[in-house]
């Protein structure tokens, strides 16, 4: 469990998002699929799959025709990383796929469940903090930059 996890499809979904962000599309100007898979090295047809869900999940707006694309379904400052994560992987932090409160320790382990819980807590804390905005601007809280001062982060 450790370290939070993020599939190849969050990774991909979190720089579309926060490319459409820094994009500032609308209505009036749709980012295209490809115009986002280009600019953050995302193969195509992955991409395609990954907005659909986007869109389905409400954090993308979507356009069809020669004039169409994506652009954000509200402010990039109203979409937590964590919006993003769910809408792709479903809810934060299993362990062994399962929710750790869902885990039936016994004995001598029963304490692990909670530092599954707190772990799940501390990860949801960082990933409902920041934005997508956030990233997009790289104005990140001063939580995230205080956790990553310590060189010790980095390794």
């Amino acid at each position: 469990m450790g370290v939070v996890r993020l599939s190849a499809r969050v990774d991909y979904a979190l720089r579309a998002v926060a490319e459409l962000a820094s994009a500032g599309g609308g209505p009036d100007r749709p980012v295209t699929a490809d115009q986002l898979a280009r600019a953050q090295g995302i193969p195509p047809k992955f991409l395609e799959s990954i907005l659909l869900q986007l869109r389905r999940g409400g954090i993308v707006n979507a356009q069809r025709g020669p004039e169409g694309g994506y652009w954000l379904a509200r402010p990039a400052g109203n979409i937590t990383l964590a919006d993003v994560i769910r809408v792709i992987d479903g809810p934060l932090a299993n362990v062994r796929g399962q929710r750790p409160e869902q885990l039936g320790y016994q004995g001598s382990a029963h304490a692990l469940q909670e530092v599954w819980i707190a772990l799940r807590a501390s990860e949801r804390e960082i990933l409902e903090l920041v934005t997508i905005g956030d990233v997009a601007t790289g104005e990140l809280p001063e939580r995230v930059r205080q956790l990553t001062a310590d060189p010790t982060a980095w390794v």
